[in-house]
């Protein structure tokens, strides 16, 4: 894992990345929480995200949002955001070339900035997006999702409602051409605690299954 200072659209961004040696590796690019709720790319879920597709192949970089950790500018509230993911994710595919496989994750306030980027960049083909906050943020820009993807959610998650990310899902889940996957993790709440090991599992199978068929 090498720490990076990568510039970015305020200034420099903060980034920790690891590369797979394997000239076609997929790629993956990871969005921390809300930064104004105290997330950033050291958050628990995020760290343990990067290890599994790190330790799946995958060439894997995080980075800090504008305003986090060494990041230059200020919180966004979104805009700004999305245009740092999309600096990020020109320097991972400038680095990985060869990649047929390119995908985003994101956590939380994370997972709403990586459907947008997905929506805007068609070279990404797969997304984890867990515990996306549909309740909180507006998602109907997915109309329709590009992409196949996984959803991940805790049914006892008081922050980002359960129940409307369910609802999102299904509406997606109607589309022709892509498959949208959806894992509820019972009894698990926003932080997935004492739950990370169903996450992971949820995470891995996914990865396996996906990549198996490609």
């Amino acid at each position: 894992m090498v720490d990076l200072l990568i510039p970015g659209p305020e200034g420099k961004i903060e980034a920790k990345y690891s590369h797979n040696k394997q000239d076609d590796s997929p790629i993956i690019l990871i969005l921390h929480p809300d930064p104004s709720k105290g997330g950033t790319m050291h958050s628990k879920i995020i760290f343990k995200i990067y290890k599994i597709f790190v330790e799946s192949g995958f060439s894997t970089i995080r980075f800090n949002f504008r305003g986090v950790g060494k990041s230059d500018g200020e919180f966004d509230n979104g805009e700004g955001e999305l245009s740092d993911a999309a600096c990020i994710l020109d320097w991972l595919q400038q680095y990985n070339t060869n990649s047929k496989i390119c995908w985003v994750a994101g956590f939380s306030f994370g997972a709403w900035i990586a459907m947008q980027l997905l929506m805007r960049r068609p070279e990404i083909n797969g997304f984890v997006s867990v515990s996306p906050p549909a309740n909180l943020r507006d998602f109907s820009f997915l109309a329709p999702c590009p992409s196949s993807g996984i959803f991940i959610h805790g049914d006892k998650d008081n922050i980002a409602s359960f129940d409307s990310t369910k609802i999102l899902v299904e509406k997606l889940q109607k589309q022709k051409k892509v498959s949208i996957n959806f894992k509820p993790i019972k009894g698990a709440d926003h932080f997935y605690e004492n739950y990370s090991d169903e996450l992971e599992a949820s995470i891995k199978n996914y990865i396996k299954e996906t990549l198996k068929s490609d």
